[in-house]
């Protein structure tokens, strides 16, 4: 079977396909609308769950490339330089 890329990271950018997808959302989402996106948001783009979502979300923090407040809506901030980030498909 062929597996897909989705999690594979990079050894240049640290983060994986999947993950870079989601912050170039955040990053592009934050930026058109001066907030950043909520839960709800992304999962609409993405057309995933609202467990796949928040799950994203956790590990992206983990992973040091988000940092939010937890308990408070809209308080993500990607902490990847907007070059190093994927084009948004």
């Amino acid at each position: 079977m062929n597996q897909s890329n989705d999690n594979c990271q990079s050894p240049t950018t640290g983060f994986t396909v999947k993950q870079g997808q989601y912050l170039a959302f955040i990053h592009a989402y934050t930026k058109m609308f001066g907030r950043a996106p909520a839960e709800a948001d992304m999962k609409r783009h993405f057309q995933v769950t609202p467990p796949s979502v928040h799950q994203m979300v956790l590990n992206l923090d983990r992973a040091g490339l988000i940092e939010r407040i937890p308990g408070k809506a809209r308080s993500i901030r990607v902490l990847v330089d907007p070059d190093d980030l994927p084009v948004l498909k």
